[in-house]
């Protein structure tokens, strides 16, 4: 039921609007002011309640959810899956077409070899725990998937479907969960609403595995425009750490209408998935970024020496000598004429087929190039929850992440191997939906006092319920203004990052808070707003920390990397008095929910 808010009195919106004042005589940001009344389209207070009850709540339906709900049935538990878009085209899932799978009969590296070479590629920043579980499980969930009929289509809704339906594991899309909810000092089960049937949605929950993705800043380019920290904001919320949030994924675009994210990646799309082997990298850091800074102008932009880049610069990111003659993803953009030699970037093992507009190869693989189109994402599984074993297990009891939601470092801070993003995810997925109902097992539903539950619900629906407010649209891009900036994101310097910070907490603390959604799409906005906004702190936080320059993390202040003092991955957690904190993990050892709990080595 629509609201009428036309005849609201001159007095009343001069109230309303009054909070904003200060900030339109600051010029907001020199953006035009977006405050104004929400004529919502529909009566927050009409909407149903409605409360479901399993062992075990996957959230997301990409290739890290499927495997979690799969082997959670398997291992004997209730399984219910919730995701914000459709099963299996979703996230960065049907994007994704190459998926690494180690055999130990074909490789000329042993397992004990691979993990060295890609710790070393790391510089020190990857989980080795993980990564060995990448290469031990690889092949099984590949067969899987060949099972299921994965590599027959460029589409994966179908083959996705296959295993979730003959075991009858029930699936609800266009979902949009909030919130998780603790009692006990353990994850009792989430909440959300649906954008489709005007509810809102209570999950009773034994566990619940994230298997949201990652995120970023909804920049063009890339297809990342779901992907929104939602997993880590949600449990950062009730008390996990998370951790990843200084590195930078460097996937360019096109120069060429670069916001077209189907111009310049399209192919990709249309492609049928393929296995990729061995072939270990330096990949996706910010080489591009460095020389971009340096020289100037977009039209600049390409590995030192490669591409249309014809000025070379001393400096910059340090990469391994070893890997040094690798340039971009892929190999770096080839010279005009010249044809690309071995796998494309981080996909497939035969060379990609030429564009269909004839105008030359993907971002990347050809022509000028332009960054910032994947702002506000780390590396893959390098963000996201802080694991507590080699299991997926958050630091909060009952709560399991994968995929790129979970923070395993299995690649490190920079792009290690080609495909294994998406085996990763199948490999997580698998490990936190069996360990996720093993531990189903030991506990029982725990009811939530109604109070609680009816807080949930205002501050869900608090948007829909505001009589005026800032659009998330304006939020957003004045977020994106502030945080994709080559010289604040990727090229750091201390005093820009203060600066930035200080936007940042403007936004957070007199922005956020008067979000206005006038139906069910905009409220999933505004939402994904507030998630953007706290993951945009913690990244200026931990840039801001990380005092020295190491694989996708790059100071200008502090160029060099500092082994004395950064062996170290950063964590982010809520301290008890609502702000955010700091800490630092020594490299090779186990987070611990307990301060005074000794320390773990990771064998």
């Amino acid at each position: 039921m629509k609201k009428d808010t036309k005849n609201i009195s001159r007095r009343k919106f001069i109230t309303l609007t009054g909070g904003a004042a200060g900030f339109v005589a600051m010029g907001g940001f020199g953006m035009n002011m977006d405050w104004a009344i929400n004529n919502q389209e529909i009566d927050a207070e009409t909407l149903e309640n409605n409360t479901i009850s399993t062992d075990v709540l996957v959230v997301g339906s990409g290739m890290a959810g499927l495997f979690a709900a799969v082997k959670a049935h398997d291992a004997g538990a209730n399984v219910l899956m919730v995701s914000k878009g459709r099963l299996g085209a979703s996230g960065q899932t049907p994007f994704a077409k190459g998926i690494f799978a180690y055999n130990k009969d074909k490789e000329k590296l042993s397992i004990d070899e691979f993990v060295a070479k890609v710790s070393r590629s790391a510089l020190g920043t990857n989980n080795k725990a993980y990564t060995r579980q990448l290469a031990e499980n690889s092949l099984a969930r590949v067969n899987e998937l060949k099972d299921w009929g994965f590599f027959e289509s460029s589409l994966y809704n179908k083959s996705f479907s296959k295993p979730i339906e003959e075991r009858n594991i029930p699936v609800q899309e266009r979902v949009t969960i909030t919130h998780l909810i603790k009692e006990d000092d353990r994850v009792v089960g989430a909440a959300g609403f649906s954008i489709d049937e005007q509810k809102v949605l209570f999950y009773e929950a034994k566990s619940v595995i994230l298997c949201t993705g990652a995120g970023g800043f909804k920049p063009n380019g890339f297809p990342i425009g779901d992907l929104t920290h939602d997993g880590t904001v949600m449990a950062y919320n009730i008390g996990a750490k998370v951790t990843g949030k200084e590195w930078n994924d460097g996937h360019p675009a096109r120069s060429e209408n670069p916001a077209a994210c189907y111009d310049g990646w399209g192919d990709m799309f249309e492609q049928k998935p393929s296995t990729t082997s061995i072939e270990i990298r330096h990949d996706l850091g910010v080489d591009m970024n460095y020389m971009a800074y340096v020289n100037g102008g977009a039209a600049q932009m390409g590995p030192p020496g490669r591409g249309n880049q014809n000025n070379t610069v001393s400096g910059g990111p340090y990469r391994p000598e070893e890997f040094s003659s690798q340039g971009a993803p892929g190999g770096g953009p080839p010279q005009d004429g010249e044809e690309r030699q071995g796998p494309p970037p981080g996909d497939r093992e035969r060379k990609r087929p030429p564009r269909k507009d004839g105008k030359g190869a993907p971002p990347g693989m050809g022509g000028n190039v332009v960054g910032g189109s994947t702002a506000g994402m780390s590396i893959h599984k390098a963000e996201g929850l802080v694991p507590i074993n080699d299991k997926c297990e958050s630091t909060i009891p009952g709560l399991y992440a994968a995929g790129d939601a979970l923070g395993s470092y299995m690649a490190g801070g920079i792009y290690t191997q080609i495909g294994s993003s998406l085996s990763g995810s199948a490999v997580q997925g698998a490990i936190a939906g069996e360990t996720a109902a093993n531990y189903s097992k030991t506990v029982k539903n725990k009811n939530v006092s109604a109070s609680k539950l009816k807080s949930i619900q205002e501050d869900i629906l608090a948007p829909l319920k505001r009589e005026a407010g800032y659009s998330p649209a304006w939020v957003t891009q004045t977020l994106q203004s502030i945080m994709i900036p080559n010289f604040v994101l990727y090229i750091k310097k201390e005093n820009l990052m203060k600066a930035a910070l200080a936007y940042i907490e403007e936004l957070r603390d007199h922005h956020v808070p008067h979000l206005r959604a006038s139906n069910l799409h905009e409220l999933r906005l505004a939402h994904e707003t507030k998630n953007m906004v706290i993951s945009a702190e913690m990244k200026l936080r931990a840039s801001l920390m990380r005092t020295e320059s190491r694989c996708s993390h790059y100071r200008l202040d502090y160029p060099e990397m500092d082994n004395e003092n950064w062996q170290a991955w950063i964590n982010i957690f809520k301290g008890e008095d609502g702000k955010m904190k700091l800490e630092k993990q020594p490299f090779n050892t186990w987070a611990t929910t307990s301060e005074n709990k000794e320390i773990e080595q990771i064998s």
